[in-house]
């Protein structure tokens, strides 16, 4: 299960990205927003941060106008490993290194056609296990001694 969130600025394109995940009979649940109304990009990445951290979702995609504010908020969660991602090719080493459970897209620089090739390759994209767990059990610790 996917949770999918964005603020107005990835509004449209969380629209469209839905269309798709209902075409391939892709299970996901929307936390919002529900339009072009301004709104403040925190609330969904909180949200969205939360059903990943407490397993109700698998993963989660975030979408705002770069990108980049939801990939912070999403980061200041305890087992959230959450990147901006531009590219096929960043989704596929996204995944297959770092094990990325949420993945932030920009709505002002991706069309729908490329934001779709980045979560397929994404979804499809095995992480690889060995030495990338070690460095993720690594990124465990640091989280254990700086998140109180």
């Amino acid at each position: 299960m996917i949770a999918i969130g964005s603020d107005h600025g990835g509004y449209k394109l969380k629209e469209e990205i839905k269309r798709y995940l209902d075409e391939n009979d892709i299970k996901y649940i929307d936390f919002g927003t529900d339009s072009e109304e301004r709104t403040d990009y925190p609330i969904y990445a909180k949200k969205v941060a939360l059903a990943v951290q407490s397993n109700e979702c698998d993963r989660g995609i975030l979408l705002c106008r770069s990108g980049h504010g939801m990939a912070v908020v999403a980061n200041k969660f305890r087992g959230i490993r959450a990147a901006e991602i531009h590219s096929e090719e960043a989704a596929k080493f996204a995944k297959a290194d770092d094990n990325i459970n949420i993945i932030t897209l920009s709505g002002d620089n991706l069309t729908i056609n490329e934001a779709i090739c980045i979560i397929r390759t994404w979804i499809a994209t095995e992480f690889k296990q060995g030495r990338y767990q070690e460095r993720i059990q690594m990124i465990e610790e640091i989280e254990n001694e700086n998140m109180k």
